[in-house]
C-alpha cells in the first residue's frame, strides 16, 4: 500500500491550462494555473490554438509537479474531457488534457477518471463530504448556467433549470471590455474599475435593460447591444477610468441583480437554502460583493482563484470516484 496517496487532477478549457495535485486529507500539494495567450483585440481563440497551447505547456507542468513529489504515490488520475456531462458535448482543446492523462495512467500504472469541465468547477467549491441536494450556477467565460446538482457515481448528476438565452455573463464582460480596449478575457480589469464605486450613482448618465426573468431564464444580447453602441457614440474605447465609470458600474449592478433574482428563485422554488457559484464571473469581487450585501440568502463562493477554470476541482472528484 502506498504510504502517501496522491491525486492528479488536468483541466485544459478553452481559457487556463491547469494541473493540480491533492492528498488523502483533499490539501493541495501543487498547483499550476495559467491562462492562454490571446492577442489583442481578439475576442477568444481558435479550438487549434488552444490545443497547441495546452499541448505546449503540460508537459512543463507535469515536469515541475513530479519535482515537487514523489510519482509513486499518485494513486488516481483525473480529466476534464468534455464541457458537460452531456451526450454530445464536446471540446477539442480537451483532447490535450485527455492525451496527456491516458499516457500518465499506463506510465504509472494507476486509475484515470474522466469529467466534464462543468462538474470540476462545481467539485472545487462543494465541500467534499456534501452528499445532499445543491443549488449551483456556472458562470464561466462561455457558460451562464443554475442547476440542481447531486452528487453520484461519476462525479455529479446536474439539471439545468436555468440561466441565460443566448449569451453569456462572461461573454458580455469580455465583449464590453475589448470594446474598451482591454486584453480579452477583459472581466478582471472592468472588475478593478467596477470596485470601490458601486456606491456611486451613475443611472442618470447610463441605464441598461430593464431585467425580464422567465421561469429561471433570460436574455442578454439587449444589454450587449446597448453597451457596445454605448462605447462606439462616446468613443470610450482606451478612454480615461472616470468615463468608463457609468457603463462599467451599470454592466456590473446588472449582472448581479439577475443573480441575486435568480437565486430566490432557485431557494424558493426547489427548497434550497445553501447557494453554490462558480467560474471566471464569480471570482469578481464586485459581484461578491454585491450579491451577498442584496440576496439575504447563503451564497457561497469559494476562494477566487478556484472560482475560475481550475484542475483542483478535478483531482476532487478523481479522489471521491476512486475512494467510494
Amino acid at each position: 500500500m502506498k504510504e502517501r496517496r496522491l491525486y492528479l487532477g488536468i483541466d485544459t478549457s478553452n481559457y487556463k491550462t491547469s494541473l493540480a495535485v491533492i492528498d488523502d486529507a483533499a490539501s493541495l500539494v501543487f498547483d499550476k494555473s495559467e491562462l492562454l495567450e490571446v492577442k489583442k483585440g481578439s475576442r477568444g481563440l481558435r479550438q487549434s490554438e488552444a490545443f497547441y497551447q495546452h499541448s505546449m505547456r503540460l508537459p512543463e507542468y507535469i515536469a515541475e509537479a513530479l519535482r515537487n513529489i514523489d510519482p509513486s504515490d499518485i494513486t488516481a488520475i483525473g480529466y476534464s474531457a468534455y464541457p458537460r456531462r452531456l451526450e454530445g458535448s464536446y471540446m477539442p482543446c480537451f483532447n490535450a488534457g485527455i492525451n496527456v492523462a491516458k499516457v500518465l495512467s499506463s506510465a504509472l500504472e494507476v486509475p484515470a477518471y474522466s469529467f466534464s469541465h462543468q462538474e470540476g468547477h462545481a467539485a472545487a467549491v462543494i465541500p467534499p463530504k456534501e452528499t445532499n441536494r445543491s443549488a449551483f450556477m456556472h458562470l464561466s467565460g462561455g457558460t451562464t448556467e443554475f442547476l440542481i446538482l447531486e452528487p453520484d457515481e461519476h462525479g455529479y448528476d446536474m439539471q439545468i433549470v436555468g440561466g441565460t438565452k443566448d449569451i453569456s455573463f462572461g461573454q458580455l464582460l469580455d465583449r464590453t471590455g475589448v470594446a474598451l480596449g482591454f486584453m480579452f478575457p477583459a472581466g478582471r480589469y472592468l472588475d478593478e474599475i467596477a470596485f470601490g464605486h458601486m456606491t456611486d450613482s451613475f443611472s442618470e448618465t447610463f441605464e441598461l435593460p430593464r431585467i425580464c426573468i422567465d421561469d429561471g431564464y433570460f436574455n442578454l444580447s439587449g444589454a450587449e447591444t446597448k453597451l457596445l453602441k454605448y462605447i462606439e457614440e462616446k468613443g470610450l474605447s482606451d478612454a480615461s477610468t472616470d468615463s468608463l465609470l457609468p457603463p462599467v458600474t451599470a454592466l456590473f449592478r446588472y449582472i448581479s441583480d439577475i443573480l441575486s433574482v435568480s437565486a430566490m428563485y432557485l431557494s424558493e422554488k426547489y427548497d434550497i437554502k445553501t447557494i453554490y457559484i462558480a467560474g471566471g464571473v464569480a471570482s469578481s469581487t464586485t459581484v461578491r460583493e454585491l450579491i451577498r450585501n442584496s440576496c439575504g440568502l447563503d451564497i457561497r463562493f469559494g476562494s477566487p482563484v478556484l472560482s475560475g477554470d481550475n484542475a483542483v476541482g478535478i483531482a476532487n472528484l478523481a479522489k471521491r470516484i476512486h475512494d467510494q
